[in-house]
């Protein structure tokens, strides 16, 4: 999956020397040496993304087109600074009549919707009336807009955006689709490309990796590409998957000494799906901490999981549950041998995460961490009772324990290791039961049992 690139320029690799290339000049470097020059290559070529992001241009489009390109190819991180500017002036902009550009903002659709869709994914509250520009006098989007692809596709990508009550953004959304869908035989193959990826995957819905990945590859065949950011764009990717190859590494090594394979045997083996999971969640460098903690966490979770659901006993669910809530290692003393092995797993990993918080000063979150899984061990307690004492929950009371079975204890672990970022404040408000949180845990279990329940249906077929 990595992308090939050169640090002298975007033809090859650097060349390794053969018996037979006696004629040649070559440099044989060393794995650090080659790491070195390559990231300072890659701050040359930041310097220079960066010099052309500020530069001044001629029409605002060029300016969204250029942030739009940074975000999908996957290295807006390192500029955040200078995009948060440059969406402050642009959204100020659209509230003063006088700013040259409005015009052609607000009648281009493939403008009007990129603008929308920038300025909401960074948090400003900016109205979609914009988009009653491109209806007609029936209330009805333009007929004259189905022929006006990229247009079409800009605003499909902005209605994922929406919020509820917006009507106008969920008739786009139908709108689009429709027209999208029927266009992708006549369009260029690059473009018809682009369009069959959003009708399977918006980009907003996307994990930030595998859309990058894919957007390289489609923005290095368009002829209007910035070659300079492109290159950065490819050395990027390549530093900073070495990075994430070393922490799957590492977490592998851990996995391993556990020795879970042979200890729990019924238990799933999902350690390199949860730093997949982790890394979708934070994939920049400098939250390697919270990465791995979070990964650590599913790992773990994966395992308990595996015990409520498939191998402990109603006593033996019910030793273990205690066990967590008293979070003391003299709790596990009354556990069966096998529930030993994953209640000191956790324990250790908790002992890990409260180090790495009190070295950074953030030891407030180890409280908020341990919480959260006990709240998830509960919930899973209770289904388990459930399924011991072949009770059959009502929706409502099956939901009240399947949202704590959900999103909640891995937003809550989320934040842990992300530094300053995750305040206290911030704990306390996702401990708040806020909406977002319980919205995304109901949306999450609900897909997850659905999932669940087609391969149940397809296992069955099968056998």
């Amino acid at each position: 999956m990595s992308v090939q690139v050169s640090l002298a320029s975007d033809q090859s690799q650097i060349p390794k020397a053969t018996p037979n290339d006696i004629n040649r000049r070559f440099a044989n470097f060393s794995p650090s040496e080659t790491s070195i020059k390559a990231k300072q290559r890659a701050q040359e070529l930041k310097e220079k993304v960066k010099m052309i992001l500020m530069a001044p241009v001629k029409k605002p489009s060029q300016k969204l087109d250029l942030i739009q390109d940074i975000q999908r190819l996957g290295v807006s991180h390192h500029f955040e600074n200078e995009i948060e500017e440059l969406l402050q002036k642009i959204h100020n902009s659209s509230h003063d009549s006088t700013e040259p550009g409005d015009q052609e903002t607000d009648n281009e659709l493939y403008t009007a919707a990129l603008r929308f869709r920038l300025l909401r994914q960074q948090g400003y509250n900016i109205s979609c009336d914009i988009f009653n520009n491109f209806k007609d006098s029936d209330g009805k989007f333009k007929e004259s807009l189905v022929n006006d692809v990229l247009g079409l596709l800009s605003l499909y990508e902005a209605t994922h955006l929406r919020n509820h009550g917006e009507d106008i953004l969920d008739e786009a959304l139908i709108f689009t689709t429709t027209h999208l869908e029927s266009a992708t035989h006549r369009l260029s193959p690059i473009l018809s490309k682009q369009v069959t990826h959003a009708m399977y995957q918006p980009f907003w819905k996307g994990l930030p990796r595998i859309e990058t990945r894919h957007y390289m590859s489609f923005y290095q065949e368009c002829d209007s590409q910035n070659e300079t950011l492109l290159n950065f764009a490819k050395l990027d990717f390549n530093l900073l998957q070495q990075v994430h190859q070393r922490e799957l590494s590492e977490i592998s090594r851990w996995w391993k000494d556990l020795d879970f394979v042979n200890t729990l045997p019924f238990a799933r083996d999902r350690v390199v799906e949860s730093y997949f999971w982790a890394s979708g969640v934070h994939f920049e460098p400098q939250y390697y901490s919270a990465r791995i903690t979070l990964c650590k966490v599913i790992a773990l979770i994966t395992i308990i999981d595996d015990i409520y659901d498939l191998h402990g006993t109603h006593e033996e669910l019910e030793l273990f549950t205690e066990a967590v809530e008293r979070w003391d290692i003299s709790a596990m003393d009354h556990l069966p041998e096998y529930m030993k092995v994953c209640h000191q797993a956790l324990l250790d990993v908790y002992v890990e995460i409260e180090e790495n918080l009190a070295n950074e000063g953030n030891l407030y979150s180890i409280h908020y961490a341990r919480e959260a899984m006990k709240v998830l061990v509960r919930a899973y307690f209770r289904e388990a009772k459930w399924f011991h004492q072949k009770y059959t929950p009502t929706m409502d009371d099956y939901m009240s324990a399947a949202l704590n079975t959900s999103n909640f204890m891995l937003a809550t672990t989320s934040f842990v290791g992300m530094g300053d970022i995750a305040t206290k404040d911030s704990m306390d408000w996702v401990f708040n039961d806020p909406k977002m949180v319980k919205a995304a845990s109901l949306i999450g279990r609900i897909m997850n049992d659905i999932k669940s329940d087609q391969v149940l249906l397809y296992i069955k077929s099968t056998n």
